[in-house]
């Protein structure tokens, strides 16, 4: 019962790990590509 237990706990922590690392790249990603966009704005005016 335990060793169920505690496979259960490791999977979905591995698995939350692995979903944040892929939302953090996104997001990283899309704040940069506004943050340039928005600083091409300002060159412009």
């Amino acid at each position: 019962m335990l060793k169920t237990i505690l496979i259960i706990v490791t999977s979905v922590s591995l698995f939350g790990l692995i979903l944040f690392i892929i939302v953090k790249n996104v997001m990283k990603r899309r704040i940069e590509y506004y943050l340039k966009l928005n600083d091409k704005k300002k060159k412009t005016k």
